[in-house]
């Protein structure tokens, strides 16, 4: 049994959605829903280091609260604040968050034959002591939000963390990830694999800690060929959604739902909707009515997936891009299999009263009499 008592859940909706129950309304969160487009994000990490705020449970917890007590009962999920990246930092690499330029690994690297690969492979990483500031955060988060809505816990998938790993940040060419796979594949998937186990057990320590829904973020999946995203992205994905119930029954832990979100991969929504995850996040390059067919009658739930430059538009763009996906992903009818969401997170300078909007949207065009 879990170590931690928590006040009850009194809004459930989420995690009966994704379960794959029927629902009166679709519940809704949006990734990144904590963070800088908030003015008291700016205010509560008063002149802070990105992971420095990560690194303090008081401060991470007070950051995924905000937009629960901004948008009081709009939205049906507190996603914990933290960062994918934690996980190459608990590996013993350096990453630093520069200021309007994002994520930096100063060292990142470089061939297989290169000193830090092989002290990499070698070393035992210990993700409940090296990450043991995000658990806190998670436990301290659950009694804070005392059952207003569940907290998703999270991992970034093992592909995007090496993308960040041998790139030094984010790109727009994948040069030194695509020299890794076209050049070096096996030592490539030994280090996906190593980095699978990794978050399989990071995951796991969370749901201990009190997450009550975890998401697996494949951000740069799209970056994949379809042959090389069944090589190099999809068997990580696959280990982590058939080893994580696993390793919960081992903990003596609930099984939690599991949401995969393969950004880009359009292509690999049938292969997703096999993995055994629950959810589907999908980006806005996707049609709902497409993907409701793809999935067909397998129990899978989808989640996603308005553009989130429709934020930075009128109210009139955001009441049609929210009535098309009602109407796309067959609200009406099936009254299940959705969690609405943005296709990725909310980007920067979008007004909280617009995103309050599109909230609103969403009950007004979803709501049973």
């Amino acid at each position: 049994m879990a170590e931690h008592s928590f006040p009850p859940l009194k809004n459930d909706l989420l995690l009966r959605a994704a379960r794959g129950e029927t629902v009166e309304r679709p519940p809704i969160w949006v990734m990144r829903q904590a963070g800088r487009y908030l003015p008291e994000y700016h205010e509560a990490k008063a002149g802070r280091d990105f992971f420095e705020c990560c690194r303090s449970p008081e401060i991470a917890s007070t950051l995924t609260l905000q937009p629960i007590e901004r948008f009081g009962g709009l939205i049906d999920a507190a996603i914990i604040f933290s960062d994918i990246l934690v996980i190459p930092q608990a590996m013993g690499m350096t990453v630093e968050m520069v200021d309007k330029k994002g994520p930096h690994f100063p060292d990142p690297l470089q061939t297989p034959q290169d000193k830090q690969y092989i002290e990499l492979m070698e070393r035992h990483v210990d993700v409940a002591k090296e990450l043991d500031y995000v658990y806190k955060a998670i436990t301290l988060t659950r009694k804070k939000l005392d059952g207003r809505v569940p907290l998703f816990g999270f991992t970034g998938a093992p592909w995007t963390l090496l993308c960040y790993m041998v790139e030094g940040g984010g790109t727009k060419l994948f040069k030194q990830v695509k020299t890794w796979i076209y050049k070096y594949p096996e030592e490539t998937k030994a280090l996906l694999q190593k980095i699978s186990e990794l978050c399989v057990e990071y995951l796991a320590l969370q749901v201990k800690a009190g997450a009550q829904i975890v998401q697996v973020f494949d951000s740069w999946a799209g970056e994949l060929s379809p042959s090389s995203f069944k090589k190099f992205s999809q068997p990580y994905l696959a280990y982590i959604a058939k080893h994580l119930p696993l390793r919960l029954k081992e903990l003596g832990l609930e099984q939690v739902p599991m949401v995969v979100f393969p950004k880009g991969a359009w292509y690999a929504l049938d292969a997703c909707a096999d993995m055994g995850y629950q959810v589907i996040g999908m980006d806005w390059l996707h049609h709902p009515a497409e993907a409701v067919k793809i999935i067909g009658d397998r129990p899978v739930v989808l989640q996603g997936n308005a553009d989130p430059g429709v934020l930075y538009g009128s109210h009139e763009s955001i009441t049609e891009v929210v009535t098309e996906m009602v109407k796309g992903f067959g609200w009406a009818e099936r009254k299940k299999g959705w969690i609405v969401n943005l296709g990725h997170g909310i980007t920067p300078f979008v007004n909280p009263d617009d995103l309050k909007f599109f909230f609103q949207e969403i009950h007004r065009l979803t709501k049973t009499d």
